[in-house]
């Protein structure tokens, strides 16, 4: 039997809108991850229009400066931590959740927290927090990062590690390169460390 034809009047009118909103190769960045994230729900078996919701919408937040975050965050009474305050660059993910919900009128929660999630993660987070985590670290746009192509692989193979190795790879980045790691992304490394460990993976 076919599947029923998706209605996807919704998305066109969300990505119209983020075009406004963000620089080009931001929107390009965010139509890459919305796009790898279907990929990764048809592999796990997620709901393909929230992958794709949660991707594009993941850095909705980002045509503001760290500054105007905070000052949005004070204001509308998002709660930022101390680490969020020394680590500026992600605060774009914790309100950019309330401003898909507001801008965007997205209500689900679960696309509402992988938002939220995208860039610090937590410890056992759902497969589509964990999908959204991945690919906006492994979508095409992507070329930094030293093991991209062994991670691009892993992430299809096994999700759960591939958040691992990710979590590994920008935390020694940042402490080598002098930055700021906030506690979020320690307790969600040592939580799928522990994972890791506990499934008899080599871990690091």
């Amino acid at each position: 039997m076919d599947e029923e034809k998706p209605d996807l009047s919704d998305i066109y009118e969300y990505r119209k809108k983020l075009k406004k909103l963000l620089k080009p190769d931001r929107y390009e960045h965010s139509l890459s991850v919305s796009f790898t994230c279907i990929c990764l729900a048809m592999k796990y078996g997620v709901d393909l229009y929230k992958a794709e919701v949660a991707g594009l919408l993941h850095d909705c937040a980002k045509q503001f400066s760290n500054q105007e975050l905070i000052k949005l965050c004070d204001k509308e009474g998002v709660e930022l931590t101390e680490d969020m305050l020394k680590a500026p660059q992600v605060i774009h993910s914790v309100y950019g959740a309330e401003y898909a919900r507001k801008a965007f009128g997205i209500k689900d929660m679960e696309i509402l927290s992988a938002i939220f999630y995208h860039t610090l993660g937590c410890p056992e987070m759902s497969v589509l927090e964990e999908i959204v985590f991945v690919a906006d670290y492994i979508e095409a746009r992507r070329y930094k990062a030293e093991r991209l192509p062994e991670i691009r692989r892993m992430a299809f193979e096994d999700l759960d590690r591939a958040v691992y190795e990710i979590n590994h790879d920008t935390i020694s980045y940042l402490e080598e390169s002098g930055g700021f790691v906030c506690k979020d992304s320690y307790d969600t490394y040592h939580y799928y460390k522990e994972l890791m460990k506990k499934r008899g993976l080599p871990i690091k």
